[in-house]
């Protein structure tokens, strides 16, 4: 083998690696066993599990306190991993399956919410080529309100940045938020619930204690806020509904088996 062919293998085993990381569980205080529920006869956690898979970027781990959940996942041809059931955030139940899964290479972890089954696979594609390209501890994505209701709906996360997004840019966060906000006010957008972290920057969060807006507003990327923990957040073209309540679950199950 040549000098040239040798440095080239090198170079490419060398290469850090992204893991896409879905913390799922089944006692979710607002729609209880929601992983379970099928839509084309498929349960919710496999079509998330599928999505991320179609991304390419890395491996898929979902990470349960549930046996149930593992069972379904691996009899889905998945990878799970079993961690404890006490985590008082989804990020922190990742990390765990991270340390578990232990891979050196990994410098990029996409903690993935589970109640997605619709989001189109190239926002994960994007968002971790965005990681790669910009100096950035955390970043997520967002797109903007279809209607009235939505900025009424407190189940709807949203978003507000510093200056207005567009689909070419990738700005700082300035506040997330669940409230009611006026219609007219500019520089919000409705979040989706996707975070993709430098691995340093996720092992320094689970150490940091949990804040008071992240308690008040049960909203876990507070506590990076809080912490002066830089979050960017980039445009998406799809607006992929997460799944909150049973009316949430009805809208997509319908939207989507009716596409299927």
């Amino acid at each position: 083998m040549s000098d040239r062919r040798i440095f080239a293998y090198k170079t490419n085993n060398n290469m850090s690696k992204s893991v896409i990381i879905i913390p799922s569980r089944l006692k979710a205080k607002r729609l209880p066993n929601k992983p379970l529920l099928k839509i084309n006869g498929i349960p919710m956690i496999v079509h998330v599990m599928e999505r991320a898979k179609e991304s390419g970027i890395g491996d898929v781990i979902v990470a349960t306190p549930d046996k149930e959940i593992l069972d379904l996942v691996e009899k889905n041809n998945g990878k799970a991993i079993l961690t404890n059931k006490e985590h008082s955030t989804g990020t922190d139940r990742v990390y765990e399956a991270l340390q578990k899964f232990s891979d050196d290479e990994i410098s990029i972890v996409i903690n993935l919410q589970g109640d997605m089954p619709n989001l189109d696979p190239n926002n994960i594609k994007n968002l971790d080529n965005l990681m790669r390209k910009n100096e950035c501890d955390i970043g997520t994505l967002a797109s903007t309100f279809q209607n009235e209701k939505e900025l009424k709906n407190t189940n709807i996360v949203k978003i507000e940045t510093f200056e207005s997004l567009n689909y070419s840019n990738f700005l700082k966060t300035k506040d997330f938020f669940r409230k009611v906000i006026p219609i007219d006010k500019t520089n919000i957008y409705h979040h989706i619930g996707i975070y993709a972290f430098k691995k340093n920057t996720l092992s320094k969060y689970v150490k940091l204690s949990r804040t008071k807006n992240e308690i008040e507003r049960k909203l876990e990327q507070m506590r990076a806020l809080d912490n002066n923990i830089e979050i960017r957040v980039k445009l998406s073209k799809s607006s992929p509904l997460g799944i909150d309540t049973e009316e949430d679950f009805l809208l997509v199950k319908k939207t989507m088996e009716y596409k299927g």
